[in-house]
């Protein structure tokens, strides 16, 4: 018999159907190995939508008070999927109960709490899991493993851009994403910050950074279809240079306003034997080039992703038969409930997390001062 895993879930928005989705998936694709998940309790301030989620997911009680969840028996992982601006407060009053948490990105909106919640998690040895999905795919595991095979040789470069254009219309109005107190930053935090995951599991530390960031639409309505606007706080792009502590150098770039790029998240690793490239909208494939290949027509060649690659076998039995985006999702949940019942190792930790929230305050810093910033180590 499997081991149960109550979840106590915060938030019932579209993050919180997604969980929900793939907590169910993960335990029918993975099998009783990983343990159980049990949908506990689910919290979300307003009334009507914490109620009417729960009975439509399964959970077997609803509150509108996230200490309700904290404070119940009958809760392994206090799972939080609610906008930015509320994941520090929440996260770190579970972790002061003793409980497992696994939070959406960001940990907090400052690298200094992220870091507090870090090393609170290790004084209290409770598990602890940040949900960057991108680390996830099989394609991030191909380029890993090149990357620390020396199949690619001395890495010499990291490029990374992730552009979305769903903010350039001027007439959507003001949101939260829009105000620094309740996002903490714009393309960055929402976009960027996945780059900053691949970056850290490939390539470890950055050292220093050096941006440049633009608000392309300063003001909007304040709501649809309303006349009165208000100021845009947060940026709409974002370019910095990076210095990596293992000798690379990086250009990484992110955009909500990039005209006709839907989810476009692109990816090049350089070595002195070799490069990977990746393309989020092509994300069963890596194409790769090896300099020691002396055949008459050498060049780039594409890869299609198979089970040899990270979880993919876990989905599908031969390569090129295509994975989802929201498969990513699923292995990430899969890892959660694998690392909470059985001990195994996970990336994704909060000192995972609170590095990149240091290296997303460190790239914002830069690009009010406008020069090089140093990363903080912690």
């Amino acid at each position: 018999m499997s081991k149960k895993v109550r979840i106590g879930m915060v938030g019932a928005g579209w993050m919180g159907r997604a969980h929900v989705s793939s907590y169910m998936s993960a335990y029918s694709i993975y099998g009783e190995k990983i343990g159980e998940p049990v949908f506990s309790i689910l919290m979300d301030v307003n009334e009507e939508s914490a109620k009417s989620s729960a009975e439509k997911f399964g959970f077997k009680k609803w509150t509108t008070d996230y200490n309700d969840v904290i404070n119940s028996d009958d809760v392994d992982i206090v799972d939080i999927v609610t906008p930015n601006a509320f994941h520090y407060e929440i996260a770190k009053a579970a972790l002061l109960k003793g409980k497992s948490v696994y939070s959406e990105k960001p940990l907090s909106l400052s690298g200094k709490q992220s870091q507090e919640l870090a090393k609170i998690a290790k004084e209290k040895n409770v598990f602890n899991y940040v949900g960057f999905n991108m680390v996830m795919m099989p394609a991030t595991a191909y380029m890993k493993h090149l990357v620390e095979s020396g199949k690619l040789g001395q890495i010499m470069r990291f490029d990374g851009r992730y552009d979305q254009d769903m903010l350039l219309d001027p007439s959507i109005p003001l949101a939260w994403r829009h105000i620094k107190k309740q996002a903490g930053s714009g393309a960055l935090g929402d976009l960027g910050s996945h780059l900053l995951s691949i970056s850290q599991y490939i390539m470890g530390d950055i050292e220093s950074v050096n941006a440049i960031s633009k608000i392309y639409i300063p003001k909007r309505p304040i709501k649809a279809g309303s006349t009165k606007m208000g100021n845009v706080e947060t940026e709409d792009y974002i370019a910095f240079t990076a210095s990596y502590k293992n000798g690379a150098t990086g250009q990484l770039s992110s955009s909500r306003v990039a005209t006709g790029r839907k989810n476009y998240l692109g990816v090049e690793i350089q070595g002195t034997l070799g490069t990977a490239t990746f393309n989020l909208e092509r994300l069963n494939e890596v194409n790769v080039y090896f300099h020691k290949d002396k055949s008459i027509d050498r060049g780039f060649r594409n890869v299609l992703l198979g089970p040899d690659h990270g979880d993919y076998g876990m989905f599908q039995p031969a390569s090129g038969i295509e994975l989802s985006y929201n498969d990513q999702k699923v292995i990430e949940v899969a890892h959660v409930l694998d690392a909470f019942t059985n001990g195994t190792d996970y990336v994704c930790n909060f000192k995972f997390g609170a590095k990149i929230d240091t290296c997303v305050a460190t790239i914002l810093k830069s690009a009010e001062t406008k020069q090089w910033e140093k990363v903080e180590e912690f």
